[in-house]
């Protein structure tokens, strides 16, 4: 099984949402995003998308995006962005997916020999520069919530070894965070984020870090090709 990592797909969830406005980079980016999938991906493999797939603001409009992954090889694990206005329910959703799509929230998804995945779509961190008193009650919030995560993998007798976050673990200078205390508390060995685009790329962790290997894959800073993570038996 090889793992790979992409996020902030942006599929339109049935609004008119050209994203070519933010680039030529993303002209036409749905269909490449496709064909590169197709000849990356194989049935056999997983596919972390990280948050913001879709612009829909209610499940059954994000259901032809949704279809739009089904058709896609290989398994693919979603975790939510903060565009993702569309995912309310967890159970509602999970009865939406299509056979090869999960998705996490508060648990964890299992890898061979033990392993897991876990995740949550985090928040700007407390030493970001504009970080406000609202968004300590969200970061808070999130944390406690990967927490419940890798504690829910460790209760069922699974190893954290991946984590998904949408946004990034750290600040724009890269200044460690409650996330990656965390992570570096639980023995994670990867991090897999987005929601970073643009000039916002060179901002991003990456690489390996306090025993920590991380992959900023945002669908623009990745060539809109699904990024190799690592792989297992």
């Amino acid at each position: 099984m090889d793992i790979y990592g992409i996020s902030d797909l942006h599929l339109p969830g049935g609004e008119d949402k050209p994203m070519d406005v933010f680039g030529p980079e993303w002209s036409d980016h749905i269909s490449r995003i496709a064909a590169n999938w197709r000849t990356t991906v194989t049935a056999k493999d997983l596919v972390l998308s990280p948050g913001d797939l879709s612009w829909a603001l209610k499940l059954p409009a994000a259901g032809p995006d949704l279809d739009f992954l089904g058709t896609l090889p290989g398994t693919i694990l979603l975790a939510k962005g903060n565009h993702d206005l569309w995912w309310k329910s967890i159970t509602q959703l999970r009865r939406r997916l299509p056979q090869n799509v999960f998705a996490l929230q508060n648990d964890f998804h299992p890898l061979p020999g033990n392993l897991a995945v876990c995740g949550t779509r985090g928040w700007k961190c407390p030493t970001a520069t504009d970080f406000t008193s609202e968004d300590e009650k969200i970061y808070l919030r999130e944390l406690e919530r990967l927490r419940l995560s890798l504690r829910s993998a460790i209760e069922h007798g699974h190893t954290p070894y991946i984590v998904m976050l949408h946004y990034p673990p750290t600040d724009e200078s890269q200044t460690p965070s409650g996330f990656t205390e965390i992570m570096e508390a639980a023995g994670v060995k990867y991090c897999v984020y987005g929601h970073l685009h643009g000039q916002a790329h060179k901002q991003a962790l990456t690489g390996l870090y306090r025993g920590i290997s991380y992959h900023l894959v945002s669908c623009d800073a990745i060539g809109f090709r699904p990024l190799y993570i690592t792989s297992l038996p």
